[in-house]
């Protein structure tokens, strides 16, 4: 679905771990990396959007996560002109998402990449909570850097005790 502006609207998803590692997937049959993300139909809510995706490619349902929280507001990136699809409408300039933390509560092998008709990943891994904003492709990095400034609140408040003691560590080095 796309907005009067040209934004399809999307959901990303950010999984993490008991150690606030986050998952990290490669698309498949390319070098570039991201978060697990898709759009969302028409007439769907956006919570029901994030879970359609999550199992089409991850493969996890909702009893395998938990959610503790999604961005206040959209946050928006335009396309850069070379993938604008100028003959296709309505036009697309860029992507309007609206972003969710869940912990994984399942075990790893629950995750599988080939639930959907067509997978979009062919292998992923767990990854510090900061290494995506420097590793996904330069058109996300600010939507990647506003969603995990934002949703890193919800990550110390799921767990404080464990970003406390990470940081004490890091900060007794230095």
């Amino acid at each position: 679905m796309i907005d009067p502006d040209g934004y399809r609207l999307n959901v990303g998803i950010v999984i993490c771990n008991d150690e606030g590692r986050v998952f990290w997937a490669r698309r498949i049959g390319m070098r570039s990396w991201q978060f697990p993300q898709g759009g969302i139909k028409k007439n769907e809510a956006p919570e029901t959007a994030m879970y359609r995706e999550l199992y089409e490619e991850v493969g996890l349902r909702p009893r395998d996560v938990k959610l503790i929280g999604r961005t206040r507001e959209w946050l928006r990136y335009k396309l850069p002109e070379r993938y604008i699809r100028k003959h296709s409408f309505p036009l697309c300039i860029g992507q309007k998402q609206l972003w969710y933390m869940l912990r994984l509560s399942a075990r790893e092998s629950r995750i599988r990449l080939n639930c959907a008709g067509k997978p979009e990943f062919d292998y992923w891994c767990w990854v510090d909570y900061w290494y995506p904003v420097h590793d996904v492709v330069y058109f996300k990095r600010h939507v990647y850097r506003q969603a995990l400034t934002e949703l890193g609140g919800f990550l110390v408040s799921a767990k404080p005790h464990a970003i406390i003691l990470d940081r004490l560590a890091t900060s007794q080095k230095g």
